[in-house]
């Protein structure tokens, strides 16, 4: 059996080469992104969010929950392969993030099937199923804080249609998960929510190793 590839910087320029499909707009986006502190521990990658718009078509989703926002790239990505009438609702605690990203979502024609909530993602989850929407959406994709993850997949379950899809990034941590000597409150925290995944009968399970780590949870029918 073949071991698992390395993802070395020339084979992920690669895999962007033959693979990414971008435009214009996304890759303003992704530069101006880039240009900010933050970049590097809370930016999406593009090859990750094609495969979230490429799972939301599969799944034809209608009904997105997005938590964490930064500047709205993944967002944009989703927006575009939400189903006709569709749209998705994203959280963020800081209104800079998306105030960049709005021009970008204006342009490329989406910004009316994106729906901003500033505020706590527990407390605006729980308005969402305190509002009767539990149980409706098609997605939920879980981009935060990494301590509030575990509250974050319960809401989302709760959330989730039957047949719905969560999406956990950073389920790897930089590879910190593996090493002994990681004892800060984040690692433990994505430690414990994979120990939580392994172990949940209500979900079907893959973790990707990709990016950072992405874990695809299906909500069983039954």
């Amino acid at each position: 059996m073949a071991a698992q590839v390395d993802a070395t910087p020339e084979l992920l320029a690669y895999v962007r080469e033959v693979s990414l499909r971008d435009d214009e707009i996304l890759a303003g986006l992704r530069g101006e992104t880039e240009r900010m502190p933050a970049y590097h521990s809370m930016v999406t990658m593009p090859e990750e969010a094609q495969l979230l718009a490429l799972l939301v078509r599969l799944i034809g989703a209608g009904s997105v929950l997005e938590i964490g926002t930064f500047t709205g790239y993944s967002t944009l990505c989703m927006a575009r392969a939400l189903a006709p009438g569709g749209r998705i609702i994203t959280c963020d605690v800081d209104r800079k993030w998306p105030s960049v990203a709005a021009g970008y979502w204006k342009r490329a024609g989406v910004a009316d099937r994106i729906d901003f909530r500033l505020g706590d993602a527990a407390e605006t989850m729980a308005a969402l199923v305190s509002d009767g929407l539990a149980g409706t959406f098609d997605l939920v994709f879980v981009d935060a804080d990494k301590a509030g993850y575990e509250l974050y997949y319960e809401h989302a379950l709760t959330l989730l249609r039957p047949g719905g899809l969560v999406v956990v990034d950073n389920t790897l941590y930089f590879g910190r998960v593996v090493d002994q000597d990681a004892r800060d409150p984040d690692t433990e925290a994505i430690r414990r929510l994979n120990a939580r995944l392994r172990d949940d009968e209500r979900v079907d399970l893959a973790l990707l190793t990709m990016a950072d780590g992405i874990t695809l949870a299906h909500k069983k029918t039954a």
